[in-house]
């Protein structure tokens, strides 16, 4: 699909404009490039399998197959890593190989390991209050939440974050970044202002689960704060080169440079598979430690507490007996679920040594049928491929 000029900050999201635009958010909004750096790209081996035999059963119990599911998914790309090899690769609506696609929510993911390379680093320490480092925090809602409270998504804020309500607090703080220009007047003028007008509580800090957003970008905006160093140095330093990547990782950033790391990185297919291999090798990509084994490890495990705070959630009921930590689902059979509006996924599956990574331009945020149906067809594939 071409831009005809007709798509702008106004109407990137509606479908099928965003088959566009989520492959070129440069081209629209603020970004910072965090470079691949000059080493040759790390290799994949190629063992095409055709997954066209594999069926499963849809929510309506009907035989459905993989072809189905992408093009229900409005798939833009869809690759499956079995033992590190790229057994299945195929792309859609203009994208390939080099394409580089808005992942949403998976830019939580990212962050979440990041502050386990820098908390290994003794940079940060995850229990320590936010607003120890940074004091405008200290006058806040934010005032007693700690990074193991964001980072956990069990923080005191009030936060609305349904994608259907055009007035909800994710969207007016989308504004802040472009996303939501109608509504741009009504708000700060950046993540750190939008978050500090934010005045009510629903909860103590530490309490139940609950997905918002702004946690994530308090995150990284600590992080900047305790490092004395910019989001796109340290993604780029501590974590994307050591991956080998093929390509530039791109960073949505608000009018100061504030990183809009709950939703706004960019990737290509490839890359994203190299990030899940990581995570499956827990921590280890190329014979090299990225990620601490301890904070796999930590992400991967949970007492029942957090599943139980996981599951009171309607969002945690989809993931029965899961848990979230760290920016990471973790499911009961310990599957990781990278996940992000609009239908993007990386999935990893340790006991069948698989990833998959799907990305999408849904015509709606969250079509929970479409998620369960492309978990149920992922499991799938991990077992049988």
């Amino acid at each position: 699909m071409n831009n005809d000029k007709s798509i702008n900050p106004s109407n990137w999201l509606e479908h099928p404009n965003n088959e566009w635009s989520f492959q070129n958010i440069e081209t629209l909004f603020s970004t910072q490039r965090i470079h691949r750096g000059d080493q040759k790209p790390s290799e994949f081996i190629l063992k095409n399998e055709p997954l066209d035999k594999i069926e499963f059963y849809n929510l309506e119990q009907k035989k459905q197959t993989i072809r189905q599911m992408l093009i229900n998914g409005c798939a833009d790309s869809f690759l499956v890593l079995k033992r590190g090899d790229i057994i299945y690769e195929e792309y859609f609506n203009g994208m390939n190989q080099s394409s580089i696609h808005l992942i949403n929510s998976i830019s939580k993911n990212f962050l979440g390991m990041l502050t386990g390379i820098i908390e290994k680093n003794k940079l940060i320490d995850v229990d320590k209050k936010v607003s120890e480092y940074l004091p405008e925090f200290s006058q806040s809602v934010f005032s007693e939440t700690t990074l193991r409270h964001a980072l956990d998504m069990t923080a005191a804020v009030q936060y609305d974050e349904t994608y259907d309500n055009p007035n909800a607090d994710f969207w007016h703080e989308t504004s802040t970044v472009g996303w939501s220009p109608s509504l741009a007047m009504e708000n700060p003028p950046s993540l750190l202002d939008f978050a500090l007008s934010l005045k009510e509580k629903e909860q103590l800090d530490g309490g139940f689960y609950h997905y918002r957003t702004i946690l994530t970008n308090i995150i990284a905006i600590t992080i900047e704060a305790a490092t004395g160093k910019k989001m796109s140095n340290l993604l780029e330093t501590l974590l994307w080169q050591k991956l080998r990547p093929e390509q530039d990782l791109l960073m949505v950033v608000d009018n100061k440079g504030y990183p809009y790391m709950g939703a706004g990185l960019n990737a290509c297919t490839r890359d994203l598979a190299r990030f899940g291999q990581m995570l499956l090798q827990q921590g280890i990509f190329n014979g090299n430690e990225v990620i601490p084994s301890s904070w796999i490890q930590e992400t991967t495990n949970a007492n029942q507490v957090y599943k139980d705070n996981f599951s009171k959630d309607p969002f945690g009921q989809l993931f029965v007996n899961g848990h979230y930590k760290n920016q990471t689902i973790v499911d009961k059979n310990g599957c990781l679920y990278c996940l992000g509006i609009y239908g993007q996924c990386v999935y990893i599956n340790p006991k069948f040594e698989t990833v998959i990574v799907k990305l999408s331009s849904q015509p709606s945020p969250a079509i929970p049928k479409l998620l369960i149906e492309s978990v149920i067809a992922m499991n799938k594939i991990a077992s049988s491929a």
